[in-house]
């Protein structure tokens, strides 16, 4: 079992490769790997910023780039 659960929300920062500008967009974890220090899971936020990216989009993100968590019991 990794550091984040199921259902836990993890918060990122993403940089528009363009602009440069940055924003923080909420991660819904589905599952996280120690071992490889990262956590995976669909974006949670529309990014206003980021336009490449999209709610509901997949990633995997590493430990470092984790800013915030949030576990909802």
């Amino acid at each position: 079992m990794g550091r984040y659960l199921k259902g836990d929300h993890v918060k990122i920062e993403v940089t528009d490769e363009l602009s440069g500008e940055s924003e923080w967009v909420w991660i819904l974890v589905d599952h996280s790997d120690d071992g490889q220090q990262l956590v995976f899971g669909q974006l949670d936020s529309e990014p206003i910023v980021a336009t490449e990216m999209r709610k509901g989009q997949s990633l995997a993100v590493s430990y470092e780039q984790v800013r915030d968590h949030k576990r909802f019991e």
